[in-house]
This record gives structure tokens, sequence and C-alpha cells, in this order.
């Protein structure tokens, strides 16, 4: 499934972002931000393949909000209020450039995001792969 493959390099990569700690620089910033949001645009993307594969109807939306609420009903993730405030964080990656935005997104994916996507690749490949 590659949707599910993105998923869990994009995840690899970000655990990278553990290797890095403030000061950063522009460049180190706008990067670690960047993994966030290429491993959150994977996970839901990934979640929607997922789901469509198993003949959810709901699987077949656009919209990331709709599949993480559908995941959290099917049991695929555990906590659906850390995943819309995820979904929040990523929309605001659009922020970045204040450096404030980009240093919670970071805080936010060292303390909760990265744990809560680890938790979704061992679900994942527990029980719907």
């Amino acid at each position: 499934m590659k949707k599910y493959d993105n998923f869990c390099a994009a995840l690899a990569n970000l655990k990278d972002i553990f290797a890095y700690q403030e000061p950063y620089d522009n460049v180190i910033l706008t990067g670690l931000v960047g993994l966030y949001e290429i491993c959150f645009e994977q996970s839901w993307k990934a979640m929607k393949e997922i789901l469509q594969l198993n003949g959810v109807a709901e699987g077949e939306t656009g919209s990331p909000r709709q599949i993480l609420k559908t995941a959290y009903q099917l049991g695929m993730i555990k906590d659906e209020q850390v995943w819309l405030n995820a979904l929040v964080t990523r929309n605001n990656v659009a922020h970045a450039y204040n450096q404030a935005v980009a240093l919670d997104i970071i805080a936010q994916t060292k303390d909760i995001f990265y744990q809560m996507f680890c938790e979704l690749q061992e679900e994942l490949e527990q029980r719907w792969i």
C-alpha cells in the first residue's frame, strides 16, 4: 500500500526531530516543521487508503477531518481530540514563518504527535494491514 509506505517513511524521518534542540536556526526550524507536516499528511492519507480498501464509504471523502472522525469511530485511532488538534496544528504550518508558531509545532510534535503517529503505525500493522 503506497500511502501506508509513505507514512512509514515519513514517520522514520520525523524521528530526526529529536536530534535537534533549541535554539534552532531558520533552516532547521523550517525543516522540522516540514517533517511534521509531511508526516501528518501521509498519516491521514494512509488512513484514507486503508478505509477505502476496507469498503468504508467515508474513506471516499477528501476531508482529513472526516477521515479522522471515521478512523476514531472504527478504533483505528484512540484519541480523536489529539488527532483533531494535530489537524489544527497542520493548518497552522502556513503561519510557521512566525517563530512562536513554529516552536509550538515542534514542541507539540516532540511531546505528543510523534507518539500519536507511532501508535497509529502500530495499530495499522496489527489490525488493518
